[in-house]
């Protein structure tokens, strides 16, 4: 099993937040759970790779040429994979994954996790999205998502649809046991079908 973890390339201001993005990582390697994630050194993301690897686990990243050529790719991972764009990163780690995880992070890992959430609702794939919801940092997210719910623009299916826990053991407890919600439709416009011809599917 692997699971597709988006998290900040920095580590934030609060340590805890490092703190349970290591946790989340040995919880990973103790369960023999690959990490899939954009193949970063540094911030929170390097610190899921190197705990993983500590931990006699596997770390898989998938990382753009635009920034590898930058210098900030992790070189101790199990594999990496060198794509030409932002989008076929998505793409890869979506086929690459059998869920995802948002541990904290700024705008490019909630681009990343709610894109995942949104194939999940379109039915492109039938993956658990799930949120380490550490020091309520989510909370805002999840209020937004009540709103949407209430205000007739999402589903409340959709809305239960995210795995939300504090604690990594408890997170990665429910994703072994997740069950997607019956399809009520499905939707497939030009945008998707190229996502599932790049993912193979």
């Amino acid at each position: 099993m692997g699971l597709g973890v988006f998290c900040g390339s920095s580590a934030g201001s609060v340590p805890c937040y490092r703190e349970a993005a290591c946790a989340m990582a040995q919880a990973m390697a103790r369960r023999d759970v690959a990490l899939i994630f954009g193949g970063g050194r540094n911030g929170l993301m390097g610190a899921v790779a190197d705990t993983v690897l500590a931990h006699g686990g596997t770390a898989i990243g998938v990382m753009p040429r635009s920034l590898m050529d930058r210098e900030i790719a992790h070189h101790g991972l199990s594999e990496l994979h060198l794509v030409e764009s932002m989008h076929e990163r998505k793409l890869l780690m979506a086929e690459l994954s059998d869920g995802f995880v948002g541990l904290p992070g700024g705008a490019g890992t909630l681009d990343e996790f709610v894109e995942q959430w949104t194939w999940a609702q379109l039915g492109i794939h039938r993956k658990p999205c799930a949120l380490l919801n550490v020091r309520g940092f989510f909370d805002p997210l999840l209020a937004m998502v009540d709103r949407m719910v209430d205000e007739g623009f999402l589903r409340p299916a959709y809305a239960e649809m995210l795995v939300v826990e504090e604690k990594p053991d408890a997170l990665l407890d429910r994703l072994e046991t997740y069950r997607p919600p019956e399809q009520k439709w499905r939707f497939l416009d030009a945008v998707s079908e190229a996502a599932l011809a790049g993912s193979g599917r």
